[in-house]
C-alpha cells in the first residue's frame, strides 16, 4: 500500500467533517481535489473508504479503519515533534497532564511549583473523572496520569508517590460527628452519597461494605467530588470521600470527618502512562517534581 501524508491529512479532514465541501473549504482547496486524493487513497487501499446514503456520506468499515492507524500516525508524529523540540529548550516544551477530580486540590500545587521552576513551558491540565483517564490512557493522549491505583488488565506504568486516604464525612451536626471508635456496622443505618460506578473511590468503599458485610442505602449518586461534599454538608447523608481534598471544607466547618472503624481506607495516589511510552523530557522533569514534592504535601494535607 503506497499512502502519502498528504492524501491521509486529507482523508482525517472529510473523514471528521464528513463532507468533501466543507473539508475542502477548510483546507483550502477545491472539492475535485479533495475528491481525486480521496480516489487515489482509495485505490491504494483497494477498497472504498467513504459511502453516500442519499446526501450524507459515512465511513466504511475499511475506513473506520484506516482513520483508526492515521491517526495513531499523525500523533506518533506530533509526538516526535515534541520532543525534539523540548529537546532542543525543556523550559519551552509543552507538558500535557491528566489527572482525577479528587487529585486536584494539590495537582495545581504541582503544576504551579512546576511552573514556578519552568516559568516559560506550558501545561495543559486536564481535570476529570477515572472513566475519562482510563480512555486517555487507552488513547496515549496524555504525557502523564495521576490517579489512584491503575485499572490491572492495562499495560501501564504506574509509580505510586503519595498515600490517599479515604475517610468518611457527615455535616457538623450529625449525630455520630465528634464520636469516637464508631463501629463500620453503624453506617448500615446511615444513607450515602456516592459517586459514579467507575470511581476508584466508590470501588474501595464498596470493598470495605462487602468484607464488613453492611450495605448501607445509596440516596444520591454524584459524579463530581465537590458537589458530592455540597450534599453532605447540606445533610444528604453521609460519603466516603479522599482526606485530600477536604482541606478548606473542613477549615470552614462545612463537614467534619467521622472517627469510622476501618478507616482511613489506605490508597495511594499514582503517576500513570503507556508502558513503553518514551517520556519526554518536560515529562521527566515533572515527573522528577512529583516525587520531590510528594512528603511535604502530604505532610501539609494530613494536618
Amino acid at each position: 500500500m503506497h499512502v502519502t501524508f498528504r492524501q491521509l491529512a486529507i482523508f482525517n479532514v472529510v473523514a471528521e467533517k464528513l463532507s468533501f465541501t466543507e473539508a475542502a473549504n477548510t483546507l483550502h482547496l477545491t472539492q475535485p481535489a479533495v475528491s481525486v486524493q480521496i480516489k487515489r487513497l482509495e485505490d491504494s487501499v483497494g477498497l472504498p473508504l467513504f459511502e453516500q446514503l442519499g446526501k450524507k456520506i459515512f465511513l466504511t468499515a475499511a475506513g473506520k479503519e484506516l482513520l483508526h492507524y492515521s491517526r495513531n500516525i499523525f500523533r506518533e508524529l506530533d509526538e516526535a515533534g515534541d520532543m525534539f523540540s523540548q529537546m532542543q529548550d525543556i523550559s519551552r516544551g509543552t507538558l500535557s497532564v491528566s489527572v482525577a477530580t479528587t487529585a486536584s486540590s494539590f495537582a495545581t500545587r504541582m503544576v504551579s511549583a512546576f511552573l514556578k521552576r519552568y516559568p516559560e513551558a506550558t501545561v495543559k491540565l486536564d481535570v476529570t473523572n477515572r472513566g475519562t483517564l482510563i480512555r486517555q490512557l487507552e488513547n496515549n493522549e496524555k504525557d502523564i496520569v495521576i490517579m489512584g491505583k491503575p485499572p490491572e488488565h492495562m499495560d501501564l506504568v504506574g509509580e505510586a508517590f503519595m498515600k490517599n486516604p479515604l475517610v468518611v464525612i457527615a455535616p457538623p451536626d450529625h449525630p455520630l460527628a465528634g464520636k469516637k471508635q464508631i463501629s463500620i456496622s453503624t453506617l448500615q443505618y446511615e444513607p450515602f452519597v456516592v459517586r459514579e460506578p467507575a470511581s476508584g473511590t466508590r470501588a474501595a468503599m464498596e470493598r470495605l461494605f462487602g468484607w464488613c458485610r453492611i450495605s448501607p442505602a445509596i440516596h444520591v449518586e454524584i459524579a463530581d467530588n465537590e458537589a458530592i461534599k455540597e450534599a453532605v454538608a447540606a445533610g444528604l447523608g453521609l460519603s466516603v470521600v479522599s482526606r485530600h481534598t477536604l482541606e478548606l471544607d473542613l477549615q470552614a466547618g462545612r463537614v467534619v470527618t467521622l472517627d469510622v472503624e476501618h478507616f482511613p481506607i489506605a490508597r495511594n495516589w499514582y503517576l500513570a502512562y503507556r508502558r513503553g511510552k518514551r517520556l519526554s523530557p518536560i515529562a521527566l522533569a515533572f515527573k522528577a517534581l512529583v516525587f520531590e514534592q510528594a512528603p511535604r504535601l502530604a505532610k501539609l494535607l494530613s494536618s
